[in-house]
């Protein structure tokens, strides 16, 4: 096979969260760990970072990938889902996996896969392991891919394990409360591996002293750590002066991704690199990776500037925190009128994401092209009932024309709702 008969095979034999949702998930270890002894342990080969969370968690690993990056170390990242490429999920110092070893790797295991039947991410998961090993990283950044306890990614044993926040989204699967949710993710604090919480949050906090007392494992609140003392917002950066609780230092960096709930996102960064500085490892500049977050790792679809006249922006915030913070970042934007593309996937509580968005916006209603995805026409009809104005398109790259088409060169654009509707922007 080559790499595009590849990626079809991966796409259409495996069980897939992100067209199938909950029915493709394994819930157990068991294939993870069988495709990592077949390959002979790899995820046991370099150090890791684990990060779980269900906002900022992609953010977060990107910025510490930047980081580790900058300051000379061979750094691995796997994150999910992707935006335009599978092999983003895979990348060595911002660079993606070569299709040579995808299409080797697949090669390879090809009649294991067909006996052992694992999901589309268990085999990604052990792909980026096997990669990561192979290419002798230094340290590698691991991001779940939902939850934490079942997640695939949660074979490996790292110096640090870093839970970003917790609010509702995949409640069909990780439960319905946040105390449920926060369990989840808990399970990826391991026995005496200290965890950074990089928010206190009332309902979670307990959930994640017990986890950590239970396996003896140092548990570090960001929030406490360090102070936010200014943070001012620009449309393609945020400047943040902060300073550590203790000892009263305070920095100033200026982050190439723009919106305040990066705040929260970069205290968990830095607490993350004081334990990794401990371990031995140095930070080198650490204001001057944060400056260039995107072009180090390659970061995409978080408010994502691509034109500026219109302003269009892409941002995968699609569930009620991420667009929340959507909200909070466009009131800082000038323009004279907003055209909003949008699409969510069947299981997000939709009617509430709608509620939140500004009604004064021409909306644009679509969606993406998998089995996962709520119709245009449903979508269009809860819109109207939260009093929202727009016209339905059968797919992204038709709603995302009619935006620019309809846009003045002093008006927004804005892609939100999905992943997979950012994904499916022609750019």
């Amino acid at each position: 096979m080559n790499y595009q008969q590849t990626i079809e095979y991966l796409y259409s034999q495996l069980p897939m969260f992100s067209k199938q949702g909950a029915a493709a998930l394994k819930h157990d270890l068991l294939n993870i760990r069988e495709l990592c002894t077949i390959l002979e342990h790899p995820e046991n080969k370099f150090p890791t970072v684990h990060i779980a969370g269900t906002n900022g968690k992609g953010s977060t690993s990107h910025m510490l990938s930047a980081v580790l990056q900058n300051a000379g170390y061979k750094t691995g990242l796997y994150t999910s889902p992707h935006l335009y490429d599978f092999r983003e999920r895979i990348r060595i110092n911002g660079e993606m996996i070569s299709e040579e070893a995808v299409v080797e790797f697949v090669q390879r295991l090809r009649a294991k896969i067909d006996t052992i039947q694992p999901s589309f991410f268990e085999l990604t998961v052990a792909m980026a392991f096997e990669y990561f090993a192979h290419e002798k990283v230094d340290i590698a950044i691991i991001e779940t891919g939902l939850g934490g306890r079942l997640d695939s990614t949660n074979v490996i044993t790292p110096l640090v394990s870093v839970i970003t926040n917790i609010s509702y989204d995949h409640m069909n699967i990780l439960g319905d409360t946040l105390q449920q949710i926060a369990f989840e993710k808990a399970g990826i604090i391991k026995p005496d591996v200290p965890v950074v919480i990089s928010e206190t949050q009332p309902e979670a906090a307990p959930v994640f002293f017990d986890a950590a007392d239970q396996r003896l494992s140092p548990i570090f609140f960001a929030d406490q750590e360090w102070q936010v003392l200014s943070s001012v917002s620009h449309p393609d950066a945020l400047e943040i002066t902060v300073a550590h609780t203790l000892s009263g230092d305070t920095h100033t960096y200026r982050l190439d991704l723009p919106g305040h709930y990066q705040e929260k996102n970069l205290l968990g960064v830095l607490s993350t690199l004081r334990i990794l500085e401990q371990a031995g490892f140095k930070t080198g500049d650490v204001a001057e990776a944060l400056a260039n977050v995107r072009g180090l790792t390659g970061l995409g679809g978080r408010w994502q500037v691509v034109q500026q006249a219109p302003y269009t922006v892409l941002d995968v915030g699609h569930n009620e925190a991420g667009i929340r913070a959507i909200l909070e970042q466009l009131s800082l934007v000038e323009y004279k009128r907003l055209h909003i593309v949008t699409g969510f996937v069947k299981d997000k509580d939709v009617p509430a994401a709608l509620q939140l968005l500004p009604k004064d916006a021409q909306y644009y209603f679509t969606r993406a092209q998998i089995p996962r995805a709520l119709p245009e026409t449903e979508l269009y009809a809860l819109a109207v009932e939260a009093g929202l104005q727009g016209k339905a398109y059968e797919n992204v790259p038709e709603a995302y024309r009619a935006a620019l088409a309809q846009a003045d060169k002093e008006d927004m654009v804005l892609v939100c709702g999905s992943v997979f509707i950012v994904g499916e922007v022609p750019l």
